[in-house]
Formats: C-alpha cells, structure tokens, sequence
C-alpha cells in the first residue's frame, strides 16, 4: 500500500518544529526517496561561513524521515519510527543553500516481514548533501527502527 496520499512533507514539518525553524522545504517525496533543501540563511551559518553541522544533520535527519514516511505512514497506527543511530562523513566545506537527498536501503516487505513477526525491525536511509553546484559536502547514514505503539 502507498503512503503516498499524505503530504509526507507536511506532516514531518508538522511534527517536527526545529525543521521549521531551519527552514527546511521539503522538494520532492516518492516512494521511499526523498529531497529537500535548507536556504542560507545568516544566521545559520558556522565560524567558517557555511552551515552549522547541526544544520546539515538536521536537514539530512528530516530527508531520512520523510522517505521512511513515504513507505512506512500507513503503519503509525501500530508503529512509530525512530531514528536510532546516524553516523556523518563531512567531505567538503558546505556552503549555501544545501540540499539533502535520501533514499531507503530496506524494502517495505522486508521490514514489515519483522514487524509481523514480533521484532522491531532496524533499516537504514542513505543521505547525500549535496551544495547548489551538486558538489558533495555530507554523507549520512540514519538507521530507524519502527517501534511497535503499546496498548
């Protein structure tokens, strides 16, 4: 089933109001891909001119979170997902308005498979950033889990 009815986007800012405080546009939302971007903004920035590091997760973290909505948002009725760990690789100096592109690394039946079974199942998103000149600044991984909601 597609999650795809729902403003994916709009739910994340909805829920999560530090996105909203950055800034965060959500571009494009698809069946477990999603892209957004954070404008450059000032008082954003770090002591070298670009964005702050918490910038750049937080808006690759929402990118994550807005492709496991895409393909698990039918589920928040038995489940919540939670990101559990993340792990960052700065590979340049980000500058600018910075764009985040995710994609999940699971397949919705696997992960459900687990769901099913009892386990709460642990999968990953992969997230590029990337500046305005499709230069790689950041890479991330987020691994999410869908935690089963108590009765």
């Amino acid at each position: 089933m597609s999650t795809m009815s729902i403003d994916v986007g709009g739910l994340l800012l909805e829920s999560v109001p530090f996105a909203r405080t950055l800034g965060v546009v959500f571009d494009a939302v698809s069946e477990g891909r999603a892209v957004c971007h954070v404008p450059d903004r000032e008082d954003l920035r770090n002591h070298v001119g670009g964005p702050h590091a918490g910038v750049l997760f937080t808006l690759a973290e929402s990118a994550s979170g807005a492709a496991v909505l895409s393909v698990f948002g039918d589920q928040l009725g038995r489940a919540v997902p939670l990101p559990t760990t993340a792990t960052i690789d700065f590979r340049k100096v980000a500058t600018g308005e910075i764009r985040a592109e995710a994609r999940l690394l699971a397949s919705r039946a696997e992960v459900l498979e687990r769901l099913e079974a009892g386990e709460r199942p642990v999968f990953d998103v992969a997230v590029d950033l990337t500046n305005a000149d499709g230069t790689v600044v950041s890479t991330l991984t987020v691994t999410w889990t869908l935690r089963p909601n108590r009765p």
